[in-house]
C-alpha cells in the first residue's frame, strides 16, 4: 500500500481547517495552504478555537483524547507555497464551488505533484469525472465529501470518478481508517448522493420561509420534532454557509437543467448582503461565541 504520511490540504476555509485539525489530531504531518497570511493566520486560530471546544465534550475522559494543542499544531505547516506540493502522497482539495477556480488548482498541482500523489476532492457538488479531466492522472482522482464539523464526523461519503482506479480507492480507505473514519461508496453524479438530496432540500425551505409558510424556527423544529433530525435544514444552511448552499445550487442547476433546482431569490439576496450564516454571525439566525452558540 502507498505511503500517505505526508498529506497537503488545499484551502484554509471552514472545511480545510476541519480536515487538517482531523489529520493532525491522529497523528499526521498536514501541510495546509492558502493563497494568504492572513488566510492562514485566521485558519490557525480556528483549529486552536476547535480544539478547546472539542476537549469540553472529552472532560469526562470518554473516547479518544485529543492531544495537547502545541503538538497539535506543531504537526500542521501553513503556507501560501505550492511548490512544498513536491513531496506530497496525498492531496485534500477544498477550494469554494467555482469550476474555473478548481479547474486552474488542479491543473496547478498536477504540473508540480509527484506522479504517486492521489488527488482527493472535499467537494460539495462538483462531478469527480469532471475534476479529473483536469489532470494528467484522472485514475488517482477520488472524491471524499467531508461533513461538518470535520473531527466530529465519524462517517464521509466517497465519490469514484469513472476513471478513479481501485488502488486509489484503496489508499484513501486506507488513509480514512488512519483518521478514525468510516465512508460510504457511491458513484459520480452532480451532487453525489448528500448534496443531490439535502440542497434540493434546504433550497425548499428557505422558499417556504420567503413564502411566509412558516418562522425559520418553525420550519427546522418539524424537522428535529417530526422526523428527529438533530438540526432543521435552515440551522443546516447557516453551519454549511450560505454562499457555500448557493455554489452548490448554481452546480446542481447548470448540470442537471432541472427547473426543481433554481435558487430560492431569498439564498441569493442574504448571499449579496453578507449574511453567510454562522461563519459570519448571521444567517437565518443569529449566533455568538465564534458560532458555537445560536441567540
Amino acid at each position: 500500500m502507498q505511503n500517505t504520511s505526508q498529506i497537503s490540504v488545499i484551502g484554509a476555509g471552514v472545511m480545510g481547517v476541519g480536515v487538517a485539525h482531523a489529520l493532525a489530531q491522529t497523528g499526521h504531518q498536514v501541510l495546509l495552504l492558502d493563497v494568504t497570511d492572513a488566510i492562514l493566520e485566521k485558519a490557525k486560530e480556528q483549529i486552536q478555537n476547535s480544539i478547546r471546544f472539542q476537549t469540553l465534550f472529552q472532560k469526562n475522559g470518554a473516547d479518544q483524547k485529543s492531544p495537547d494543542l502545541p503538538d497539535l499544531l506543531d504537526r500542521i505547516t501553513f503556507s501560501t507555497d505550492y511548490t512544498m506540493l513536491e513531496n506530497t502522497d496525498f492531496v485534500i482539495e477544498n477550494v469554494p464551488e467555482k469550476w474555473s477556480l478548481k479547474q486552474n488548482i488542479y491543473q496547478k498541482i498536477d504540473a508540480i505533484c509527484p506522479p504517486k500523489t492521489v488527488f482527493a476532492a472535499n467537494t460539495s457538488a462538483i462531478p469527480i469525472t469532471r475534476i479529473a479531466a483536469a489532470t494528467q492522472r484522472p485514475s488517482q482522482v477520488l472524491g471524499i465529501h467531508f461533513m461538518n464539523p470535520v473531527p466530529m464526523k465519524k462517517t464521509v461519503e466517497m465519490i469514484r470518478g469513472y476513471h478513479t482506479s481501485e488502488q486509489t480507492l484503496a489508499i484513501a480507505q486506507s488513509l480514512l481508517t488512519k483518521m478514525g473514519k468510516q465512508w460510504i461508496l457511491v458513484n459520480d453524479s452532480p451532487g453525489f448522493v448528500s448534496n443531490r438530496i439535502l440542497m434540493l432540500t434546504v433550497n425548499e425551505a428557505i422558499f417556504c420561509l420567503q413564502d411566509d409558510v412558516a418562522a425559520a424556527a418553525d420550519i427546522d423544529q418539524i424537522f428535529k420534532a417530526c422526523f428527529g433530525h438533530k438540526m432543521g435544514p435552515l440551522e443546516t444552511a447557516d453551519l454549511i454557509g450560505l454562499d457555500t448552499i448557493l455554489l452548490s445550487i448554481e452546480v446542481l442547476y447548470e448540470s442537471f437543467r432541472d427547473s426543481k433546482y433554481r435558487p430560492c431569490p431569498l439564498l441569493q439576496k442574504m448571499v449579496d448582503a453578507g449574511l453567510l450564516g454562522r461563519k459570519s454571525g448571521q444567517g437565518f439566525y443569529t449566533y455568538h461565541s465564534g458560532g458555537l452558540e445560536k441567540c
